[in-house]
Protein backbone atom coordinates (compact mmCIF):
# COMPACT_ATOMS: atom_id res chain seq x y z
CA UNK A 1 0.00 0.00 0.00
CA UNK A 2 1.17 3.13 -0.54
CA UNK A 3 0.12 5.76 1.64
CA UNK A 4 0.70 9.91 1.11
CA UNK A 5 -0.01 11.73 4.22
CA UNK A 6 -0.18 15.55 2.71
CA UNK A 7 0.99 18.39 5.67
CA UNK A 8 0.92 21.91 6.15
CA UNK A 9 3.10 24.03 8.05
CA UNK A 10 1.98 26.52 10.93
CA UNK A 11 2.51 29.03 13.47
CA UNK A 12 3.43 27.26 16.65
CA UNK A 13 0.97 28.33 18.94
CA UNK A 14 2.81 30.68 21.17
CA UNK A 15 4.77 32.35 18.33
CA UNK A 16 4.01 36.21 18.56
CA UNK A 17 2.68 37.37 15.35
CA UNK A 18 2.93 40.35 13.46
CA UNK A 19 1.30 41.79 10.33
CA UNK A 20 2.99 42.04 7.42
CA UNK A 21 3.91 45.56 5.83
CA UNK A 22 1.76 45.68 3.01
CA UNK A 23 -1.60 44.53 5.62
CA UNK A 24 -2.89 41.58 3.65
CA UNK A 25 -0.91 38.52 5.44
CA UNK A 26 1.15 37.40 8.42
CA UNK A 27 4.85 38.55 8.43
CA UNK A 28 7.22 35.34 8.95
CA UNK A 29 10.01 37.02 9.74
CA UNK A 30 11.13 35.08 13.11
CA UNK A 31 7.92 32.56 12.96
CA UNK A 32 8.61 28.93 14.34
CA UNK A 33 6.73 26.91 11.83
CA UNK A 34 5.24 23.54 13.23
CA UNK A 35 3.10 20.48 11.79
CA UNK A 36 0.10 21.44 12.11
CA UNK A 37 -2.19 19.57 14.99
CA UNK A 38 -4.55 17.19 12.63
CA UNK A 39 -1.58 16.69 10.38
CA UNK A 40 0.51 15.14 13.04
CA UNK A 41 -2.65 13.19 13.59
CA UNK A 42 -2.85 12.33 10.25
CA UNK A 43 1.14 11.04 9.95
CA UNK A 44 0.44 9.24 12.86
CA UNK A 45 -2.73 7.49 11.43
CA UNK A 46 -0.11 6.66 8.16
CA UNK A 47 2.38 5.38 10.62
CA UNK A 48 0.06 2.85 12.05
CA UNK A 49 -1.23 1.42 8.86
CA UNK A 50 2.40 0.92 7.66
CA UNK A 51 3.03 -0.91 10.56
CA UNK A 52 -0.17 -2.82 10.25
CA UNK A 53 0.34 -3.47 6.53
CA UNK A 54 3.34 -5.23 5.07
CA UNK A 55 4.99 -3.55 2.69
CA UNK A 56 3.22 -0.11 3.10
CA UNK A 57 5.27 3.05 2.59
CA UNK A 58 4.19 6.13 3.58
CA UNK A 59 5.08 9.23 1.54
CA UNK A 60 4.68 12.91 2.78
CA UNK A 61 4.36 15.59 0.71
CA UNK A 62 4.24 19.31 1.75
CA UNK A 63 3.16 22.55 0.06
CA UNK A 64 4.48 25.92 0.87
CA UNK A 65 7.13 28.30 0.63
CA UNK A 66 10.85 27.58 1.70
CA UNK A 67 12.11 26.51 4.28
CA UNK A 68 9.33 26.23 6.66
CA UNK A 69 7.88 23.39 4.23
CA UNK A 70 11.18 21.48 4.33
CA UNK A 71 11.64 21.70 8.24
CA UNK A 72 7.89 19.84 8.53
CA UNK A 73 8.82 17.25 6.01
CA UNK A 74 11.98 16.50 7.86
CA UNK A 75 9.52 16.58 10.84
CA UNK A 76 7.82 13.71 9.22
CA UNK A 77 10.60 11.77 8.29
CA UNK A 78 12.23 11.62 11.80
CA UNK A 79 8.66 9.96 12.91
CA UNK A 80 8.99 7.54 10.63
CA UNK A 81 7.53 8.04 6.79
CA UNK A 82 9.81 6.29 4.34
CA UNK A 83 10.09 9.76 1.49
CA UNK A 84 8.77 13.28 1.23
CA UNK A 85 8.26 15.81 -1.15
CA UNK A 86 8.10 19.37 -1.38
CA UNK A 87 5.64 21.06 -3.59
CA UNK A 88 6.77 24.37 -4.37
CA UNK A 89 4.42 27.43 -3.75
CA UNK A 90 3.96 30.70 -5.30
CA UNK A 91 1.90 33.88 -4.47
CA UNK A 92 -1.45 32.10 -3.81
CA UNK A 93 0.41 29.62 -1.18
CA UNK A 94 -2.42 30.65 0.98
CA UNK A 95 -5.50 29.72 -0.82
CA UNK A 96 -6.28 26.48 -0.14
CA UNK A 97 -7.93 25.55 -3.70
CA UNK A 98 -4.29 26.66 -4.92
CA UNK A 99 -2.61 24.24 -2.57
CA UNK A 100 -5.12 21.33 -3.62
CA UNK A 101 -4.34 21.59 -7.12
CA UNK A 102 -0.39 21.56 -7.02
CA UNK A 103 -0.36 18.61 -4.49
CA UNK A 104 -3.13 17.00 -6.65
CA UNK A 105 -0.80 17.39 -9.42
CA UNK A 106 2.46 16.14 -7.50
CA UNK A 107 0.42 13.48 -6.24
CA UNK A 108 -0.85 11.91 -9.04
CA UNK A 109 1.99 11.61 -11.27
CA UNK A 110 3.22 8.88 -9.05
CA UNK A 111 1.94 5.91 -7.14
CA UNK A 112 -0.79 6.28 -4.05
CA UNK A 113 -3.33 4.11 -2.85
CA UNK A 114 -4.51 6.00 0.45
CA UNK A 115 -4.19 10.07 0.96
CA UNK A 116 -4.75 11.10 4.62
CA UNK A 117 -4.86 14.85 5.33
CA UNK A 118 -5.32 16.78 8.90
CA UNK A 119 -9.19 17.64 8.50
CA UNK A 120 -8.52 21.52 9.15
CA UNK A 121 -5.24 23.56 9.50
CA UNK A 122 -4.65 25.43 12.56
CA UNK A 123 -3.68 28.77 11.13
CA UNK A 124 -6.72 29.37 8.76
CA UNK A 125 -8.93 26.31 9.68
CA UNK A 126 -10.68 26.61 6.30
CA UNK A 127 -10.96 22.37 6.20
CA UNK A 128 -11.19 22.56 2.25
CA UNK A 129 -7.90 20.81 1.05
CA UNK A 130 -9.13 16.99 1.34
CA UNK A 131 -12.13 18.09 -0.36
CA UNK A 132 -10.70 19.83 -2.91
CA UNK A 133 -7.93 17.16 -3.40
CA UNK A 134 -9.91 14.30 -3.71
CA UNK A 135 -11.70 16.23 -6.49
CA UNK A 136 -8.43 17.13 -8.34
CA UNK A 137 -7.53 13.54 -7.79
CA UNK A 138 -11.03 12.08 -8.83
CA UNK A 139 -11.24 9.69 -5.81
CA UNK A 140 -14.12 9.75 -3.03
CA UNK A 141 -13.13 12.01 -0.11
CA UNK A 142 -14.48 11.16 3.69
CA UNK A 143 -14.18 14.06 6.11
CA UNK A 144 -14.03 14.03 9.87
CA UNK A 145 -12.27 10.54 10.02
CA UNK A 146 -11.39 8.44 13.07
CA UNK A 147 -10.70 5.32 13.77
CA UNK A 148 -9.32 4.30 10.55
CA UNK A 149 -8.21 0.59 9.61
CA UNK A 150 -7.30 -1.60 6.83
CA UNK A 151 -9.38 -4.38 6.15
CA UNK A 152 -6.82 -6.84 3.72
CA UNK A 153 -8.83 -9.89 3.82
CA UNK A 154 -11.25 -8.11 1.86
CA UNK A 155 -9.61 -4.77 0.63
CA UNK A 156 -11.69 -2.52 2.16
CA UNK A 157 -10.95 0.95 4.24
CA UNK A 158 -13.09 1.36 7.48
CA UNK A 159 -13.33 4.60 9.17
CA UNK A 160 -16.07 6.22 11.44
CA UNK A 161 -17.07 9.70 10.69
CA UNK A 162 -17.77 12.09 13.05
CA UNK A 163 -21.30 13.82 12.34
CA UNK A 164 -23.95 16.70 14.48
CA UNK A 165 -25.98 13.24 14.63
CA UNK A 166 -23.19 10.78 15.89
CA UNK A 167 -20.60 8.09 14.65
CA UNK A 168 -20.86 6.89 11.33
CA UNK A 169 -19.60 3.62 9.90
CA UNK A 170 -18.02 3.48 6.53
CA UNK A 171 -15.96 1.23 4.54
CA UNK A 172 -14.51 2.29 0.45
CA UNK A 173 -12.47 0.52 -1.70
CA UNK A 174 -8.85 2.26 -2.59
CA UNK A 175 -7.90 5.08 -3.56
CA UNK A 176 -9.91 7.62 -1.77
CA UNK A 177 -9.04 10.91 0.33
CA UNK A 178 -9.30 11.06 4.29
CA UNK A 179 -9.42 14.21 6.18
CA UNK A 180 -8.99 12.57 9.53
CA UNK A 181 -9.95 13.96 13.01
CA UNK A 182 -8.18 11.46 15.31
CA UNK A 183 -5.17 8.66 14.47
CA UNK A 184 -5.69 5.23 17.07
CA UNK A 185 -3.16 6.59 19.56
CA UNK A 186 -1.80 10.24 20.55
CA UNK A 187 0.58 11.67 17.70
CA UNK A 188 4.20 10.15 18.30
CA UNK A 189 7.42 12.24 19.49
CA UNK A 190 10.90 11.97 17.28
CA UNK A 191 13.80 10.15 19.01
CA UNK A 192 17.08 12.22 18.80
CA UNK A 193 19.02 9.91 16.55
CA UNK A 194 15.40 9.67 13.89
CA UNK A 195 15.58 13.69 13.80
CA UNK A 196 19.68 13.66 13.38
CA UNK A 197 19.06 11.15 10.22
CA UNK A 198 16.27 13.21 9.09
CA UNK A 199 18.65 16.28 8.78
CA UNK A 200 20.17 14.28 5.65
CA UNK A 201 17.67 12.67 4.06
CA UNK A 202 16.87 13.73 0.87
CA UNK A 203 13.64 15.76 0.14
CA UNK A 204 12.09 15.42 -3.26
CA UNK A 205 11.23 18.99 -5.30
CA UNK A 206 8.38 19.63 -7.65
CA UNK A 207 7.69 23.06 -9.22
CA UNK A 208 3.91 23.78 -8.93
CA UNK A 209 2.61 23.69 -11.93
CA UNK A 210 1.10 27.30 -13.36
CA UNK A 211 -2.84 26.66 -13.54
CA UNK A 212 -2.24 24.98 -9.55
CA UNK A 213 -0.52 28.30 -8.43
CA UNK A 214 -3.83 30.09 -9.45
CA UNK A 215 -5.73 30.87 -6.25
CA UNK A 216 -9.44 31.42 -5.80
CA UNK A 217 -8.82 34.45 -2.94
CA UNK A 218 -7.47 37.33 -2.71
CA UNK A 219 -6.72 38.51 0.89
CA UNK A 220 -7.32 42.94 1.02
CA UNK A 221 -6.23 43.05 4.28
CA UNK A 222 -5.60 41.57 7.81
CA UNK A 223 -5.51 42.97 11.10
CA UNK A 224 -4.89 41.25 14.30
CA UNK A 225 -7.56 41.18 17.32
CA UNK A 226 -7.45 44.50 19.54
CA UNK A 227 -5.33 43.31 22.75
CA UNK A 228 -7.00 43.13 25.91
CA UNK A 229 -7.27 45.60 28.50
CA UNK A 230 -8.96 46.38 32.00
CA UNK A 231 -8.25 42.75 33.50
CA UNK A 232 -7.51 42.14 37.32
CA UNK A 233 -6.11 39.76 39.04
CA UNK A 234 -7.70 38.70 42.42
CA UNK A 235 -5.69 37.50 45.22
CA UNK A 236 -6.80 34.54 47.45
CA UNK A 237 -5.49 32.31 49.74
CA UNK A 238 -7.95 29.15 48.96
CA UNK A 239 -9.98 28.50 45.12
CA UNK A 240 -13.47 29.20 47.77
CA UNK A 241 -11.46 32.50 48.73
CA UNK A 242 -11.31 33.02 44.83
CA UNK A 243 -14.89 31.95 43.82
CA UNK A 244 -16.70 34.22 46.09
CA UNK A 245 -14.33 37.44 45.47
CA UNK A 246 -14.88 36.20 41.75
CA UNK A 247 -18.99 36.17 42.18
CA UNK A 248 -18.83 39.51 43.72
CA UNK A 249 -17.24 41.43 41.57
CA UNK A 250 -19.55 40.14 38.54
CA UNK A 251 -22.49 40.82 40.86
CA UNK A 252 -21.39 44.46 41.92
CA UNK A 253 -19.16 45.95 39.14
CA UNK A 254 -19.71 44.13 36.53
CA UNK A 255 -23.69 43.38 36.86
CA UNK A 256 -23.64 39.97 35.42
CA UNK A 257 -25.27 38.34 37.90
CA UNK A 258 -28.67 40.14 39.42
Amino acid sequence: MEIVVCLKPVPEAETRLRVAPDGTRLDPEGVKYVLAGYDESAVEQALLLKEATAGARVHAYSYGPAPRTEEVLRAAIALGCDAATWVEAGAASDDPIAAARALGSAIGAGPYDLVLCGKQAGDDEAGLVAAALADVLGVPEFGYAVNVRWDAGRARLTLGRVTESGLESWETPLPCVVGLQQAWNDPRTAKLPAILKSRKATIGRVAAAEAAETGRTTPEGFALPPPRIGARMIEYKTPQEAAEKLVRLLREEAKVFP
